[in-house]
């Protein structure tokens, strides 16, 4: 922002007060038990989630442990 703002003594109308709504700090942080593990990728999968997670500005761990995250809950719900 270059210009700068120019602020006046003038009315402002009509105010309504909304109500807080918006969760709590602590409320907004996804926390979920995570398990280290190692894992032997190939070389192809491996470029593959990192050129996935570069194009999304995420990081690839993310990626696959989403991709993991959501076949397990998937394949969790069927009998």
């Amino acid at each position: 922002m270059k210009k700068k703002i120019i602020y006046t003594n003038e009315k402002i109308g009509k105010v309504e007060v909304v109500k807080d709504f918006l969760p709590k700090p602590e409320e907004l942080v996804f926390k979920e038990d995570n398990v280290k593990v190692t894992i032997n990728l190939s070389k192809s999968s491996l470029d593959f989630f990192k050129k996935l997670a570069k194009q999304h500005r995420s990081q690839y761990q993310k990626v696959i442990r989403n991709l993991l995250d959501s076949y397990s809950s998937f394949y969790s719900r069927t009998p």
